[in-house]
């Protein structure tokens, strides 16, 4: 990346393109692995759901982080924490409702939240080290 701001224009042409390398991922390892069950069957919903769910969070916190510092640190710990309960509401949803292989469910939901997570948190500290240098 660049050492310029993380904008939300930005953001969001790189977490696009971000999402489609970890979807072309995914596709891939299912038709390498044919035999065995890699991803579930409501894989895909997952996947768009903590897409949507990280994009919310991160603007939240960018707006939070534009206003004021105090502001935020609120809005930084609010999105990751309402992100984090709506990830976990998901998924005990799922796990309870659906009937689904629990462990490849969650080895699979949990990788993705991780992984988006890790993208957001990147770039909000981009942010953050560019307000640190004003």
């Amino acid at each position: 990346m660049l050492k310029e701001e993380m904008t939300i224009a930005r953001f969001t042409t790189l977490y696009v393109l971000y999402g489609i390398l970890l979807a072309l991922v995914a596709w891939g390892l299912e038709r390498l692995f044919v035999k065995q069950e890699i991803l579930t069957d409501i894989f895909w919903i997952s996947f768009i759901f903590l897409f949507t769910l990280t994009y919310i969070a991160y603007v939240v916190s960018y707006v939070g982080v534009k206003k004021t510092p105090q502001t935020g640190v609120f809005a930084m710990m609010g999105g990751v924490i309402l992100k984090l309960l709506f990830a976990l509401s998901f998924a005990l949803i799922v796990i309870m409702k659906l009937s689904v292989n629990q462990l490849v469910f969650a080895l699979n939901y949990f990788s993705l939240y991780f992984l988006f997570t890790l993208f957001e948190v990147m770039c909000l500290l981009r942010n953050l080290r560019h307000q640190n240098n004003k």
